[in-house]
């Protein structure tokens, strides 16, 4: 059985040779390495050609952002086709049977592709697989550690049979992958791209597993402001379009009942904040604080695995701030996804306009 790797790339020197060199050192070397390239200003395309890749290279097209053509310096997305764009071009060269996708700044480690192939050899082999990342980070800055664990963390608990896709290191037989069309080339920049070809795979009646033993490291620097637009604009508001799109609320990863409990229970607890910070001091404001602190507490308690987890890997210190961090997301995933449910309840529940005619029927507009 062949495996093609396929990273796509943009402006991703700094990490893309970590990646390449960690694929080369693989027990089970990949039969072919595929770098699509998605109009880089930086040295992607030289680094990717000295590590012997196949180079794919993107064209300069009008930005989706802004419409300008070339790299303007204003949106920073100018020329560029987006993640699910690149991995199609490199599936199209592709020679082997399994597409095996790797993030740019992500590192496999060495057993990883040898894992792969073991899976799809199975007698029951699935259609598609994905891994996740390992418990070691590259960046330990409270907001990257947090990010990378908590993935970690969720995929390591997740269910076996998925019922979604990870492309940071995952993998899919060719066949399958052009029988269902790809990736819907629509999300631009870093999204769910790989969520929604998840869920068109379950829709076929395709098997994904979750294979939590197929490992890689994360070399990505987060900030809290990179962290929440992405989050929020990148995760949270196309995830919940694709929900209301499909109708089903999936019940795996981080959207399990834990986590919906816990994001109850956490607006429980900011709400009733609000209304002590907010209220004439009195035996309510009291009550209050006491609500606030058992609303906590059980949101504490059903992510105690997860926090003990924290605390392993970083100390007090940073378990106390992924703490912090945790709750946010709570709040503002929760937050995106009601906001957008009630939008599209209201406008379906809104009276159609009246048309205005005159006597005779004829139409005033």
């Amino acid at each position: 059985m062949r495996l093609s790797v396929i990273v796509p790339v943009h402006d991703g020197g700094g990490t893309l040779q970590e990646c390449l060199a960690g694929l080369g050192r693989s027990t089970r070397p990949p039969d072919e390495v595929i770098v699509v390239d998605d109009a880089s200003t930086d040295d992607s395309a030289g680094i990717a050609q000295r590590h012997g890749a196949t180079l794919v290279c993107g064209t300069w097209e009008a930005c989706r952002t802004c419409g300008a053509y070339g790299t303007c310096g204003t949106c920073g997305t100018c020329g560029t086709r987006g993640a699910a764009w690149a991995r199609n071009r490199g599936a199209e060269r592709a020679r082997g049977d399994v597409l095996v996708f790797v993030d740019a700044d992500v590192v496999v480690h060495e057993d990883a592709i040898a894992r792969m192939l073991a899976v799809f050899d199975e007698v029951a082999a699935p259609q598609a697989l994905f891994g996740s990342y390992d418990d070691d980070p590259r960046h330990v800055d409270v907001p990257s550690r947090f990010k990378n664990l908590l993935h970690h963390h969720v995929h390591q608990h997740g269910r076996r049979a998925a019922s979604s896709f990870w492309s940071g290191c995952g993998a899919i037989r060719r066949d399958t992958f052009l029988a269902v069309g790809g990736f819907d080339e629509r999300y631009a920049g870093s999204s769910i791209e790989d969520i929604e070809l998840g869920v068109r795979l379950c829709r076929a009646g395709m098997e994904i597993r979750l294979c939590p033993e197929i490992q890689a490291t994360h070399l990505k620097r987060w900030t809290l402001l990179s962290l929440w637009r992405t989050d929020i604009f990148g995760r949270a508001v196309p995830w919940t379009r694709l929900v209301l799109r499909e109708g089903q609320l999936p019940d795996d990863l981080n959207l399990g009942w834990r986590s919906r409990a816990s994001a109850g229970v956490t607006w429980a607890a900011f709400l009733l904040g609000a209304g002590a910070l907010f209220a004439p001091a009195g035996p309510l404001t009291g009550t209050a604080c006491a609500g606030v602190a058992a609303a906590l507490g059980v949101s504490t308690m059903l992510n105690a695995g997860l926090y003990r987890f924290f605390l392993r890997r970083g100390g007090a210190r940073f378990a106390a701030g992924a703490w912090l961090l945790h709750q946010a997301y709570l709040l503002y995933g929760s937050a995106v996804f009601a906001a957008l449910v009630l939008g599209r309840a209201l406008r379906l529940t809104a009276p159609a306009p009246v048309a205005l005619t005159d006597a005779r029927g004829a139409s005033l507009e």
